[in-house]
């Protein structure tokens, strides 16, 4: 899919196709992420249970700490 970047005010943006947004089940206001690949930029949307599962694994790592540094032996 071929996107035109436009100028938007002072900066510059491109515009999304039905088509891309109902394939990224987003619509106008919701938030996508650009993330850098070996490959390119990878565009998604935000995941909120691996939000929370993130959460989850950063809240084990900080309270045993201890224990993972003995694991990583």
């Amino acid at each position: 899919m071929k996107l035109k970047i436009t100028a938007i005010g002072n900066s510059a943006g491109v515009i999304l196709p039905k088509e891309l947004l109902a394939r990224l089940h987003v619509d106008k206001g919701d938030t996508l992420y650009a993330l850098e690949t070996p490959d390119g930029i990878r565009l998604t949307a935000y995941d909120p249970q691996l939000a929370a599962q993130m959460e989850v694994a950063e809240q084990v790592m900080r309270e045993d700490r201890q224990v993972l540094r003995k694991l990583a032996q």
